[in-house]
């Protein structure tokens, strides 16, 4: 049996791993750590080296950094459908989706940082935060513009949904969706599959932030 174990906070990038093991249907261990200093440690960073979450262990060997671990599962469990192969019509768009959903979420990374890291008012800067706030909203715009069927891909549901879909769920806190009709009934589809994880306990603790006054 492939040893798989997933290395979780709530309401990370890491969430984007457990939606995709649960899609791919294969057996796996979550261990979930708390979004604090316990990741510098020296077991963590054996994992990875940069003291981030997600860290996969697939048969005893470290995997990090999202896209690659969401590769790397797709290639390993290709029954499931989910990727799309070299020479594939589509594995160039199913490639730029599976990235982009890390320029998604750096944005949100940001403003995270601004409204929850930077406890002390003075420390925040407005003006970066509705930078990045608008720049989320450029991003939805790729996403709206991107749609045409009921997925990102014409040949149906694939990781690259699961990827851009747990980006925007975090982007959304910073940049509402709006009249965006499209990626709203995108992500009401992507939110209504059975393998969803919901967001149990994590980070955030109110559905929207706005930006501060300057």
């Amino acid at each position: 049996m492939t040893g798989i174990v997933l290395h979780h906070v709530p309401q990370s990038r890491s969430q984007r791993v457990l939606w995709l093991l649960r899609e791919l249907g294969v057996m796996f261990e979550v261990r979930e750590w708390p979004f604090d200093k316990t990741l510098r440690g020296e077991e963590f960073l054996a994992l990875n080296p940069v003291g981030r979450v997600p860290a996969l262990e697939i048969d005893g060997r470290p995997v990090w950094e999202t896209g690659a671990i969401l590769q790397v599962l797709c290639e390993r469990f290709p029954d499931a459908g989910l990727d799309r192969a070299p020479g594939h019509a589509e594995w160039i768009d199913w490639l730029i989706q599976i990235h982009f959903a890390e320029t998604i979420s750096q944005h949100a990374a940001v403003l995270t940082q601004g409204h929850l890291m930077l406890r002390d008012p003075s420390t925040r800067s407005p003006v970066v935060m509705k930078l990045e706030a608008a720049r989320v909203g450029k991003c939805f715009d790729a996403i709206e513009a991107r749609l045409d069927g009921d997925w990102l891909l014409r040949g149906g549901f694939s990781a690259a949904d699961v990827a851009v879909a747990q980006a925007a769920v975090m982007a959304r806190r910073f940049h509402r969706v709006g009249d965006r009709a499209r990626m709203a009934a995108w992500m009401d589809r992507c939110e209504a599959r059975e393998a969803f994880p919901a967001e149990d306990g994590g980070l955030y603790d109110r559905d929207f932030y706005e930006v501060p006054d300057a």
